[in-house]
């Protein structure tokens, strides 16, 4: 921020305080594991906050107006309101059940918000940073926004399987360019601004470039589902000029944009770095609010290496994986196995054998061994510390210094980072026991001062572990530090820079496993079976009689039904300067229009056969799945008709 600018939030010192926000989710599609994954890490990490005694807030919800809210209400056959309530119930109803810890839960469509969106758009206009007039582009109707040939791959839209539209429209224009140079300037004088360091540079490169002026409304006779401007109601907000704001309006309409805003940190996956790295910090610039502190920007979960999304088929419910393994082990999982800025790939046997490793392993294992021979040796009574020895120093040291690497770790993103800090000496405190043998010192009697500062020395280390692992696993570290014998479950991180949280002869004892082990085998054959039936094979042939095979990409040109049979389609394709005629049998899986200007695979040296009195000259390939339907093979990118397939 410059220092001329107005800063409406001076005054008030940054210290102790945290702001975080996920993405206000758009409510097209029902919750998956992409949106978990984002609204449990600012949960984990606003708990740590809370954990270290901060002044937290938690911001999420949902973006619910747009052209693609519209089209998706008119295929549920509801008005947009309508669906919009539905959807955002359901996005509020499992961050409820997933035990999510927010602050505050914020809808576009509330008038609070709306009211103070359209203060903002004003005061940009007023301020004649906004302007009317004609553009013409690439327009994705599933990003909601304009995009430049650059950024189209394969002729689809960027992260979408959909191709874009060409527009021409009249609009009101934010005067985006005007501001790229101070944002560029602010990027590199402060370079934690947007992190991890590959997003910062993304933004910049971006920034190389005249970025144009940003399309803020659209004409209210084609998209009614939006808030009005202020000075013209024809026209609509630009979803993306509507949604980000409500990282600020959650705040103004509580009054509590002075206490948070100086520190607020937006969360956000890699697609949606454009508008908040661009977009946002040059909207708040002209409407004269101070920049966000840092845009925190995480990498896809991938499933078979592809981004989970609805378009593609392969989301994954978050409700499903935290009934079948623990919301605090599901928890623990997603934050261990993806470093912060990359992408990680999901499947569940991944996630049991992270289960299996550290918590049941090791965790649950030293917690088993512990209070199994605290009831043993000492009938659950916790003793009190004798004099300590150089081993149980070096595990007390280990970690005592935990509560300040695991900040450090978190305040620079390192989450997984931390947590196998922190398991390291979750494991140093296995080799302890196994190291001191305190099944040898039980047997003797003149040991019984050593047994006890063993038994004690296992007790601090898993209490302490229990209040490290609170943010990520709020749930079984309570009910851990139950078992221990602490009534009063609640901890703060200071509890863990001391040993001697447990009080002498207080009574301990294990309850059920916190952490059962999964049997991989069994989980192993549970995929497998839900994957279907095992491939029946033909029998083998030698690459000979396959190389005998023609196969060529064959481009659709017409297409009718057979006039004598109801299963069949006669298409019209153009192998290069040849065109055949090709009867299939996929006429109930098809539409004529469908297959029209589609390049399929044919087997190309077929010997021509008459179907019901037409030749057909050559195959179409198709895949069949279990229930019978049909899918033509094509090619993922365009090629030349005729073109051999190998």
């Amino acid at each position: 921020m410059n220092a001329d600018q107005h800063d409406p939030t001076s005054g008030i010192p940054d210290r102790g305080r945290y702001y975080a926000t996920t993405p206000i989710f758009y409510v097209n599609a029902a919750p998956h594991i992409g949106h978990a994954y984002t609204t449990i890490l600012v949960d984990v990490v606003t708990r740590f906050h809370r954990l270290r005694g901060n002044d937290t807030f938690f911001l999420t919800g949902t973006d619910e107006h747009g052209e693609k809210v519209a089209k998706a209400a008119a295929r549920a056959g509801l008005t947009p309101q309508a669906y919009t309530d539905q959807v955002a119930a359901e996005f509020r109803t499992t961050w409820d059940a997933m035990g999510i810890a927010y602050d505050e839960f914020i809808r576009t469509t509330e008038p609070r918000h709306q009211r103070i969106v359209r203060e903002v758009l004003q005061k940009v206009y007023d301020n004649g940073d906004i302007f009317y007039g004609e553009y013409s582009g690439l327009y994705c109707v599933g990003a909601e926004r304009f995009v430049t040939e650059k950024e189209i791959v394969d002729g689809k839209c960027p992260d979408s399987d959909e191709a874009p539209e060409y527009r021409t429209e009249a609009n009101y224009f934010f005067r985006m360019e005007k501001y790229r140079p101070w944002l560029r300037d602010h990027i590199e004088r402060n370079p934690d601004f947007i992190r991890p360091e590959r997003y910062r540079n993304e933004v910049l490169a971006m920034l190389r470039e005249p970025i144009g002026d940003l399309s803020i409304s659209r004409p209210r006779s084609r998209v009614p589902w939006g808030i009005p401007l202020p000075w013209d109601e024809e026209h609509v907000t630009y979803v993306w000029f509507d949604a980000l704001i409500n990282y600020w309006s959650a705040l103004v309409s509580r009054g509590e944009e002075q206490r948070y805003w100086p520190v607020v940190n937006h969360f956000i996956a890699k697609d949606i770095v454009k508008p908040h790295g661009v977009f946002w910090p040059t909207m708040l610039k002209a409407a004269g609010i101070p920049v966000y502190k840092h845009l925190n920007v995480h990498g896809y979960w991938l499933q078979d290496e592809r981004k989970m999304s609805k378009s593609l088929g392969n989301v994954v419910g978050p409700l499903e994986l935290q009934a079948k393994y623990g919301r605090d082990a599901f928890r623990y999982f997603l934050l261990r196995d993806m470093s912060f800025g990359l992408d990680a790939s999901f499947n569940e046997p991944a996630i049991a054998e992270r289960i299996n490793a550290d918590l049941a392993n090791d965790l649950g294992n030293l917690l088993n061994r512990t209070l199994g021979m605290l009831t043993k040796y000492r009938r659950g009574v916790v003793p009190a510390f004798g004099a300590l020895e150089r081993p149980d120093e070096v595990l007390r040291d280990a970690f005592l210094a935990l509560p300040d690497a695991l900040s450090a770790h978190f305040d620079e993103l390192h989450f997984e980072r931390g947590l196998e800090e922190v398991m390291q000496a979750v494991r140093a405190a296995n080799k302890y026991i196994a190291e001191q043998q305190p099944w040898a010192l039980a047997k003797d009697p003149a040991q019984a001062g050593r047994l006890d500062t063993v038994l004690r020395t296992c007790l601090e280390a898993l209490r302490c572990a229990s209040v490290l692992l609170e943010c990520v696993m709020p749930e079984k570290c309570r009910a851990l530090r139950v078992q221990l014998g602490l009534p009063d479950a609640s901890a703060t991180l200071s509890d863990a820079r001391h040993w001697d949280g447990l009080p002498a002869l207080t009574t301990a004892g294990a309850g059920d496993p916190l952490f059962p082990r999964i049997d991989l085998a069994a989980l192993q054959d549970e995929l497998a079976a839900d994957s279907g039936p095992p491939l029946e094979h033909k029998p083998e042939v030698d690459i000979d009689a396959f190389a005998a095979l023609e196969l060529r990409v064959a481009l659709v040109t017409h297409v009718e039904p057979h006039p004598k049979a109801d299963k069949l389609l006669v298409l019209t394709v153009q192998l290069g300067s040849e065109t055949r005629t090709i009867v299939s049998g996929i006429r109930a899986h098809y539409t004529p229009e469908q297959l029209v200007g589609k390049q399929v695979v044919i087997i190309a040296n077929l010997k021509p056969v008459r179907l019901r009195g037409v030749e057909s000259q050559g195959m179409v390939l198709s895949a069949e799945d279990p229930d019978g339907s049909l899918a033509v093979v094509t090619v993922d990118r365009d090629a030349v008709p005729g073109a051999e397939v190998r």
